[in-house]
């Protein structure tokens, strides 16, 4: 029977495998820390309202996990000002070759915070098993019980294990921001990305290999006090909003700062990611006003 955990894993880590090897997500798919400085500025905001709930800590953190070429780190680390930025501790974690940038430390683990920890894109490249339905598997049975005879699933228990672990490292707030779907919703998503083009995958380390995330999964197992609410919704209620004025340069650089923003809340593409926010002995509705509860869009992201 084909491993299908172990060959992904060996695509991505393995020696030579995609990311082993130093491959970026830049070369390969559009993502949100590479539209502009604006999701960096958001995650600032909501870096800031962590530090006010901890107290100011005297060193607050912010953790990327799967930081990838370490672009949302570093660009957090730049904008970051005042109290927080001299506070500020920025640490990219990262399986392939670290990237050397100004004020980022890294590490292949992840480490304790008091702070923000961010797994932006992290947990849909975690491998997983594959089963085809019928399916006496226990995730199977609590979170894909729709599943068809003859159908395929993937099964998301190593990456609730990853999410609970990594939550429970934090003193302040996690957050995972990723493509997925919910129980009402399930369908079998594992797919390819190679040089900027959605292709069938592969496990020869030719491309990335994703699937979306099981983020109520993920929720229930890690537990605590959470919300579960759109990119969309979350950067409006983090002061992201795409107001053009001015004139000359100004009207230049709002039109184009406006349609970066559209672009990160566009509800068929990015903003259709879910962010799922976990207070840490932090209260999520000191970080997060009351939000619509996400709702994945089945036309976005379709599998090849």
């Amino acid at each position: 029977m084909f491993d299908w955990e172990a060959a992904w894993h060996a695509a991505l880590y393995g020696p030579g495998g995609f990311f082993a090897r130093g491959e970026k997500p830049f070369s390969h798919f559009r993502t949100s820390p590479l539209v502009g400085p604006e999701l960096a500025a958001a995650l600032v905001e909501l870096l800031s309202r962590v530090d006010a709930a901890l107290g100011f800590p005297p060193v607050v953190d912010f953790v990327d996990v799967g930081a990838g070429g370490g672009e949302l780190a570093f660009a957090v680390r730049s904008l970051a000002s005042g109290s927080l930025g001299a506070r500020l501790r920025v640490t990219a974690v990262e399986l392939g070759p670290p990237v050397p940038l100004p004020g980022v430390r890294w590490t292949s683990s992840i480490p304790a915070c008091t702070g923000l920890l961010v797994g932006h894109e992290w947990l849909d490249s975690i491998p997983c098993p594959v089963v085809t339905g019928p399916s006496s598997d226990p995730w199977i049975a609590r979170w894909w019980p729709s599943l068809a005879d003859g159908a395929q699933a993937e099964v998301g228990a190593s990456r609730d294990a990853a999410w609970a672990a990594a939550v429970a490292s934090v003193r302040g707030a996690a957050l995972a921001i990723d493509y997925g779907h919910l129980v009402s919703s399930r369908r079998f998503t594992l797919t390819g990305y190679r040089e900027g083009r959605q292709v069938p995958p592969v496990f020869d380390g030719s491309c990335d290999i994703t699937a979306h995330v099981a983020l109520d999964a993920c929720a229930a197992a890690a537990g605590g006090e959470h919300v579960l609410v759109s990119q969309r919704d979350a950067l409006a209620a983090l002061g992201l909003s795409a107001s053009v004025g001015g004139s000359g340069w100004d009207w230049l650089e709002s039109a184009a700062r406006a349609g970066r923003i559209a672009e990160l809340r566009d509800p068929g593409g990015l903003g259709g990611f879910g962010w799922l926010l976990h207070g840490c002995s932090v209260a999520v509705a000191d970080l997060l006003p009351s939000l619509p509860p996400w709702r994945p869009n089945p036309a976005s992201f379709s599998p090849a």
